[in-house]
């Protein structure tokens, strides 16, 4: 078979991977093997692939594609989340671009629009995830609202509820203006922000005193309805029960005294407005304060706003100044850096809101996920992410899981009354309608006549988004509807789980706090928490930043391989990914270094008439041990999570060892064959080499792997077998490294005396360090030596070199131009002994020896010893000249 000259990814990934695909070595189902399971982390559905997607579905496929190969029966669920604000957001915008407002439409209507713009736009990333390689059991693609899926999620709402850990009640709640929605806690974002802080006046009631506030937000004066001292300021003691009159609004409220209030503070009076801030609430509700709430769900003022009504809050707040600065109320106006809070989707400042909203009890549930990561059922990788994560669980408070959108699934609350208790929870309208009577105590007859099921109105909010994946690694097996099911059973708890760790409280702790409530037991094992892709500058990659290539065409321009190795050869365990395209060009040229290699082994010709050279034997026997001891640490790296160390072991294995040198020791002269033994042996190590580069790089593997032999599907690479560990003989590996050396001193003389390699030279040891003999034939082919012998004194008239205690001589034979050669050697004595003077400097220095570290001291006196042999062996060399 041909075999291309230039390796060529376009031609063959596709190929590849539809081969893959024809094969079913993706699909999954239970049996007698060891299951290895990943659930991916759901992309939003209508995402597209990202830098950030791309890192993290790599470190997956290289998991479950190593798995594969060492016997497991890996199983990688796919699948996508429905995504409630961002997905409804698209909508809305697609809607308004079409002159369609969402008011203006049914549950019904936008519903059906968000899934004909689910099912045009949704499961884009997924396709291009196949361009990566990720080999995901494509047929247990999921979606968060799949119909099995979100009965689980609704089936989770009863269950919590019935158990009272779910309950509806009045709270501040962190509220989107621009979504229209409330947000978890851990969806707001703190960002530091240059304000101003307003000094405003408030007349106190029948006198021409006033009281001085400082307050940041002065358009929520006009839902102030107390301002509060503290009992302890001897300032305001002549105020109690006295009442000011509210500027703009002129509405009479009370002077209150609280202990809450800082004295050093502003001017150490507090303005309360219980609406409009969560300290502001606490102490409304602990002197039985009234709430006046100015603002509409956009943030805009409401009828409590006066003649404001109807302005944006920041439109408002200027206008308010302005009448304030008019009349007289404002003192003094101070620049002020103020820690605002943001929505993570909408980027939209938080206002917050005193509303109806359901919450998850969280105290209980916390417990055995704190117990599980502190014991070490579950690990993260890096480990430092155990303090955030205890950090977040000790602090938590309850989960506020409703959101006030259309898009996700409907909560399953079915209102009767106008009550604050007066719902029922049920799966459907029905059953609803029965336990609604049930509460409502009535007579089936009097129900016929008073109250029918069309009485019953269905709460309109959703779940959060993270109620739904916070199941995913159990109801992507339909583990929460059939927990008996033989797919549950056999996958769950999963293995492993590659992540963000900015998702770390969102989704990681959820799914632990998940499967102790539900399984009771862990729902994986291992957390690896990936780095932040960001730029060579450091700075996050965005597309408003221009910063963030396109994976897409970087895949098409460099091959998926080398973005593969790319990206993981930029990627330290853990720690932030500074993306450099030139490692990706590194990967790349990584491929073709090994398709050179390929060809080059391919273009050997075999006679079995040739015996095997000592050289070839030995290099064999070099290189087992070498491949082994690389395997050994490939291990070690992988059970840290280290896959770039792992493949930066392989690289160096196949760049250097195999390719550099192995290749190097056993090619057969110009012309000649290589003898059957040797080519067998090249051959298995290449097998190898593709197997342990497999995960990382499984298109160029592929492709070799079919090219060296004809092999059946049941024989293709991404299901053979890995190889196995055996022990190693490390001393050849250490003699090798010395073995190095020499031929590099060989190649260094032959380059700086212009001889060719052509010529052959003879060499002369000097063997003090009794280094083996067994590497000569080695020595004397890649130094093209002649005659190579051992000798007990030095050789005149030679150049040498030494390593370690050896000194090796190469006899000039008039082949060098003797004054230049004393000129150099000459410049290079005056420079070693100007550098050992400095060394000795050092050392005869007490106050360096006494305090310096021992290893250090010790470093500096391997150096003393080496330049003073060194000059030893110039001077020699200068002397035979």
């Amino acid at each position: 078979m041909q075999i291309p000259i230039k390796y060529i990814p376009n031609e063959i990934e596709n190929k590849w991977y539809d081969y893959w695909m024809k094969h079913d070595y993706f699909h999954s189902e239970p049996d007698n093997r060891e299951p290895y399971t990943i659930v991916i982390p759901p992309p939003n559905v209508t995402g597209v692939l990202h830098m950030g997607h791309m890192l993290n579905n790599t470190i997956q496929d290289v998991l479950i594609r190593r798995a594969r190969l060492k016997g497991f029966n890996a199983c990688w669920v796919p699948g996508t989340d429905h995504a409630s604000i961002a997905t409804e957001a698209k909508v809305v915008n697609k809607l308004a671009d079409e002159g369609i407002a969402k008011s203006d439409l049914t549950r019904d209507e936008f519903l059906k629009h968000a899934w004909d713009w689910t099912h045009k736009h949704g499961g884009v990333i997924l396709e291009q995830l196949k361009k990566l390689g990720a080999s995901c059991d494509w047929e247990r693609t999921k979606f968060t609202l799949d119909d099995d899926l979100s009965e689980s999620v609704i089936d989770t709402f009863i269950d919590l509820y019935n158990k009272g850990l779910i309950y509806r009640g009045y709270r501040m709640v962190n509220w989107d203006p621009e979504a229209k929605t409330t947000l978890s806690d851990e969806e707001v974002e703190y960002i530091e922000k240059q304000g101003k802080l307003y000094y405003v006046d408030y007349k106190i009631e029948g006198s021409d005193e006033v009281v001085r506030i400082a307050t940041t937000r002065p358009e929520t004066i006009l839902g102030d309805t107390a301002v509060c001292v503290n009992p302890q300021d001897k300032r305001f003691t002549h105020l109690k029960g006295k009442k000011v009159i509210v500027p703009i609004a002129d509405r009479v409220i009370p002077i209150i005294e609280d202990n809450y209030v800082d004295m050093e503070f502003g001017t150490g009076c507090l303005k309360i407005t219980p609406a409009h801030d969560p300290n502001d609430k606490v102490i409304g509700e602990k002197h039985k304060l009234e709430v006046i709430d100015i603002f509409n769900d956009d943030a805009s003022l409401n009828s409590f706003g006066l003649h404001y009504k109807g302005q944006d809050r920041f439109e408002a707040r200027k206008a308010i100044v302005k009448e304030l600065e008019e009349k007289g109320y404002i003192n003094k106006i101070e620049d002020y850096n103020n820690k605002i809070g943001i929505s993570e989707r909408t980027k939209a400042i938080i206002e917050p809101k005193i509303s109806a909203q359901w919450f998850l009890k969280m105290e209980e549930m916390v417990k055995p996920a704190i117990k599980a990561v502190a014991d070490g059922e579950i690990n993260f990788f890096p480990k430092h992410y155990v303090n955030t994560y205890n950090h977040w669980l000790e602090e938590i408070r309850d989960w506020n899981i409703s959101r006030q959108l259309w898009w996700g699934q409907q909560i399953p609350a079915f209102f009767y009354g106008d009550g604050v208790a007066d719902y029922v929870i049920a799966k459907t309208k029905e059953e609803a309608f029965e336990l609604a009577k049930q509460k409502l105590s009535v007579s089936s007859s009097a129900v016929e006549n008073s109250f029918t099921i069309n009485d019953l109105r269905q709460e309109n909010d959703v779940l959060d988004t993270w109620f739904s994946s916070w199941l995913w690694p159990m109801s992507v097996f339909d583990g929460i509807r059939n927990p008996d099911n033989k797919d549950m059973q056999y996958y769950y708890p999963t293995n492993d789980l590659v992540t963000a760790p900015d998702i770390i409280f969102f989704w990681v702790a959820r799914m632990i706090f998940a499967g102790y409530e539900f399984k009771n037991t862990k729902p994986f094992s291992n957390v690896y928490f990936t780095g932040i892709v960001r730029d060579k500058q450091g700075r996050k990659m965005s597309k408003s930043l221009g910063n963030s290539p396109d994976p897409i065409k970087m895949m098409e321009e460099h091959g998926a391989d080398g973005v593969r190795a790319g990206l993981l050869l930029s990627a330290a365990a853990g720690n932030d990914l500074l993306f450099d395209l030139e490692l990706v060009k590194q990967g790349k040229g990584f491929a073709n270094k090994i398709w050179n290699g390929f060809r080059l082994l391919r273009g050997w010709e075999t006679n079995e008439k040739v015996a095997q050279p000592k050289s070839a034997e030995m290099a064999i026997k070099w290189y087992e041990a070498k491949f082994q001891q690389a395997l050994e640490s490939i291990e070690k790296s992988f059970e840290q999570y280290r896959l770039s160390e792992a493949l930066m072991t392989i690289y160096k294995l196949l760049w250097d060892d195999f390719s550099s040198w192995y290749l190097e020791m056993v090619k057969p002269a110009f012309g000649q064959p290589i003898d059957p033994k040797t080519l067998k042996a090249t051959n298995q190590f290449f097998e190898d080499n593709m197997k342990i580069l497999h995960p990382f790089m499984p298109f160029i593997t592929e492709e070799i792997w079919q090219y060296m032999g004809d092999r059946t599907p049941d024989e293709a690479l991404i299901v053979s077998n890995y190889p196995v560990q055996k022990g190693y003989d490390s001393k050849i590996i250490t003699d090798f490294e010395m073995l190095k050396e020499v031929v590099s001193g060989i190649r260094t003389i032959r380059k700086d005396k212009n001889i060719s390699f052509k010529n052959t030279i003879d060499l002369a040891v000097m063997n003090a360090e009794k280094f083996t003999t067994d590497f000569d034939a080695i020595i004397s082919k890649m130094g093209n030596v002649a005659n190579l012998g051992y000798v007990s004194e030095k050789v005149e008239t030679a150049l040498s070199f030494r390593v370690k205690s050896n000194e090796y001589f190469i006899p000039m034979s008039g082949a060098i131009d003797i004054e230049a050669e004393k000129v150099k050697l000459k410049e290079e004595l005056k420079y070693t002994e100007g550098f050992l003077r400095s060394v000795q400097g050092k050392l005869k220095n007490e106050r360096f020896v006494n305090n310096a570290p021992e290893k250090v001291v010790t470093i500096e006196r391997q150096k003393e010893a080496e330049a003073i042999a060194k000059i030893e062996t110039l001077k020699k060399s200068i002397a035979s000249l």
